[in-house]
């Protein structure tokens, strides 16, 4: 009987411990994974040496296109989610990233519906939505998010994609004698 009630406490004691690390982490976002290929994209790699047609991405930085959002990439930066009919902080999370994107310069909000598009889920390894991703100019992913996100990591993420491409361009120095507008 002491056995069956330790091994129930340690099996709630490590539930919590799950559930409260998968909510700590929800709609929080992270640095987008590059370099090694994965197993699959490995296995593509050796059936195009293969001298079949197909053909992997083997640098592990997920690219974009407007031909897979179906829609104009975003001058500085663009707001990917992936939603689908029944996701219930997809709503949300389409009205904070359109907020975003409407007070910024140069960023586009694309939503893309998971059920549609079944290609880029399983490519861009979207397990759950809803799933933001932050792209640069250029279409790379920059960051990533899985759940609800707030408003001012939206903003901060944005930003880690905005920035290398203001620094890129240099300081901004006044002219002499004069001050920057």
């Amino acid at each position: 009987m002491t056995g069956g009630i330790i091994a129930l406490v340690a099996a709630l004691v490590a539930a919590t411990a799950l559930g409260l690390g998968w909510r700590w982490r929800a709609g929080r976002f992270r640095t987008a994974k590059s370099g090694s290929p994965t197993r699959l994209e490995q296995a593509a790699g050796t059936v195009q040496a293969a001298g079949t047609a197909r053909t992997a991405k083997a640098t592990g930085t997920d690219v974009l296109t407007e031909a897979d959002l179906g829609s104009r990439l975003g001058r500085e930066a663009t707001l990917v989610q992936f939603s689908t009919a029944f996701c219930a902080p997809c709503r949300p999370t389409r009205q904070i990233l359109a907020q975003v994107a409407g007070m910024t310069d140069g960023v586009t909000h694309v939503e893309i519906d998971a059920a549609e598009r079944l290609d880029l889920v399983r490519r861009l390894r979207v397990n759950s939505t809803p799933t933001v991703l932050v792209l640069g100019p250029d279409g790379a992913v920059v960051k990533r998010a899985v759940g609800l996100p707030r408003k001012a990591d939206v903003i901060a993420a944005l930003g880690t994609a905005i920035e290398p491409a203001v620094s890129a361009v240099g300081p901004r120095t006044a002219p002499a004698g004069g001050e920057l507008a």
